[in-house]
């Protein structure tokens, strides 16, 4: 039985509660006193009888607070814990005197060594190690954690030497042993491969000094190790793919495929067998084939469909029951298919807008509406610019073997002000450009060879005609069809622009505006 007792810290407490055991011919198998002010007991087990009159006298002393019954003494406690420490780290470790003989080790030490604790306790650790003298390095003047190559029993390992310190009388550090842990080349390679997996994930590709930025790849990082379908919107040329490849690298699905499948690029037909495969079909008189889609070959991956908006109806509802329970069926085939596969889609469209005009199922958008990340444009990463622009410039210099050249003000400041529709594509293939063309000197603006381009109207052409009431219409026409949607009535989108509703009403009625237009 263990007891607490909470007090205040005077002088002759502690007596008085042995007075009062003794009284009881209670014998005392150990006492800590805690600097806090808190006694603790360990005392055989006694009737509840007996302890009914033992507690009031120890509550009765003068100082003490409260006695309460506990299961562990302090240092028992810290004991079954060091214990339990120990006995499940996978590495061997041993504790020695500064005599080299073994005091505590671990069941991870006790294989290395091939005995029981009985029979290596007190043994000389150096019995068993090769390549270190322990007691050599005991009688060095100073002792510092150190690390060596050693062999025990004929296995090499890398062993942690760490000193054990005890302060003495005088405040100074007296050696009394050491802790050694040993890392086999096997386990050592594990962790060192575990830490290059996390190094070498693509985030580390990512540049980003914007805030906002970082803040994005902070929370990809979260939804990496998800399995629900993710979502990476944003412009074009933005880097959704190189994200997405990021936050595959960084889960546990890292050493299984990353498939993508870009749903604007292939026919409605092709991109269904691309997807989901076809089954057996004769081509020969040799053995029927069976393609297996991409879902088929990313199985414990990640596949990433990109530009999804762009996805036929008919696809949209066959994707949609994978998402449901992970099954499918080949094209042509009754056979259902199960697998395990995470999904990443990127689009730069408007998905809740599509919904609107019919063009994109709820049902299917609802179910990939679960963790969305919003990349933004490099016009809104102005920090990022300058230092995009130098990678590149070293990236490309590198690879036509020149020396990488400076960017002149003039192209820095060309590089802050320019709207970057392209985004960060855009800005790598305008360095490209420079970097091949430039015979010597600064990178200037001409060598870069941007076209103007202006917010909502867009590359504007050297051969532009027409006059300014003309252009002027046609850029209102073109505002109106974009925000009628997200704002469909005159009133809500004359209060978004701030003018009259009939003045808006008028103008879509001119121009032949609906809420159906395009």
């Amino acid at each position: 039985m263990r007891l607490e007792i909470l007090c205040e810290d005077r002088l002759g407490i502690a007596q008085e509660v042995l007075n009062i055991l003794a009284l009881h011919e209670i014998s005392l198998r150990g006492i800590e006193v805690d600097l806090v002010g808190i006694i603790y007991l360990n005392l055989p087990d006694l009737a509840f009888a007996e302890l009914q009159k033992l507690l009031p006298e120890i509550r009765h002393i003068k100082g003490v607070t409260d006695v309460r019954t506990i299961q562990f003494m302090p240092s028992e406690r810290e004991h079954y814990e060091l214990s339990t420490l120990l006995q499940t780290l996978p590495d061997p470790v041993f504790s020695v005197d500064t005599k080299g003989g073994v005091i505590i080790v671990n069941e991870s030490g006790l294989r290395v060594l091939g005995g029981n604790l009985e029979e290596v306790r007190q043994m000389p650790i150096n019995q068993w190690l090769q390549g270190f003298n322990l007691n050599r390095w005991v009688q060095q003047t100073e002792h510092w954690p150190m690390s060596t190559p050693i062999k025990v029993q004929g296995e090499a390992y890398l062993a942690d030497i760490l000193p054990v310190h005890v302060p003495n009388q005088q405040q100074d550090q007296t050696l009394v042993g050491a802790v050694i842990c040993l890392k086999s080349a096997d386990r050592l390679g594990k962790q060192i491969h575990a830490l290059q997996q996390v190094e070498s994930s693509l985030f580390s590709e990512i540049l980003a000094v914007d805030t906002e930025m970082k803040r994005v790849i902070k929370q990809a990082k979260k939804f990496a190790g998800m399995d629900a379908p993710l979502q990476i919107l944003g412009e074009t040329g933005t880097g959704k793919e190189l994200l997405a490849r990021a936050c595959h690298s960084f889960s546990v699905r890292a050493e299984k495929p990353f498939l993508v499948l870009n749903c604007a690029s292939l026919p409605d037909n092709v991109a269904e067998t691309e997807l989901f495969g076809y089954g057996e079909r004769i081509v020969s008189e040799e053995q029927p084939i069976i393609k297996h889609g991409i879902l088929e070959q990313a199985d414990g991956g990640t596949i990433f469909l990109d530009e999804i908006g762009e996805m036929s109806s008919h696809l949209q509802i066959k994707f949609l029951r994978f998402l449901q329970d992970g099954t499918f069926r080949r094209v042509g085939d009754d056979k259902e298919v199960k697998v395990n596969v995470r999904v990443i889609c990127s689009t730069q469209k408007n998905l809740p807008l599509l919904c609107q005009d019919g063009k994109f199922r709820e049902d299917l958008f609802y179910r990939l509406n679960v963790l969305i990340l919003h990349l933004p444009p490099l016009r809104e990463r102005k920090k990022d610019i300058l230092p995009l622009a130098e990678m590149f410039i070293r990236r490309y210099a590198n690879q036509q073997s020149k020396v990488p050249p400076k960017l002149s003000k003039a192209s820095v400041n060309l590089m802050q002000q320019y709207p970057w529709p392209g985004n960060i594509r855009q800005l790598e293939h305008a360095i490209l450009r420079a970097i091949t063309v430039l015979e010597k000197g600064e990178i200037r603006p001409e060598h870069m060879q941007l076209p103007s381009y202006a917010d909502r109207v867009g590359y504007l052409s050297t051969s532009f005609e027409g006059t300014l009431d003309e252009s002027v219409k046609k850029f209102e026409k073109q505002l109106l069809s974009h925000l009628y949607p997200a704002y469909p009535s005159s009133r809500q989108l004359a209060k978004k622009l701030g003018v009259s509703h009939t003045a808006i009403a008028r103008k879509l009625r001119d121009y032949g505006i609906t809420k159906h237009s395009r």
